[in-house]
């Protein structure tokens, strides 16, 4: 004859998930939004010296018409 069959476990419903446990992303999120969107508007780095530009570095020409550089065509022989 066949032995009866043996109870391994009983299965339960779980407890319904308090509103933290559903909503706890939707929590997060929207405040990690806020504080980004405040760290982005309102935390500002230190302000910006503008840098120099540099000055020039030709001489003004001694006489009108003359070109203080050497161009490739205007080689002096």
């Amino acid at each position: 004859m066949a032995n009866a069959p043996t109870v391994i476990g009983v299965l339960t419903e779980p407890p319904v998930p308090t509103w933290w446990k559903v909503n706890r992303h939707k929590v997060f999120g929207i405040t990690g939004l806020l504080i980004g969107y405040l760290v982005g508007t309102h935390l500002h780095g230190a302000p910006q010296q503008p840098t120099p530009r540099p000055g020039h570095t030709t001489p003004v020409p001694a006489t009108p018409g003359e070109h203080p550089t050497r161009t490739a065509h205007g080689l002096a022989a």
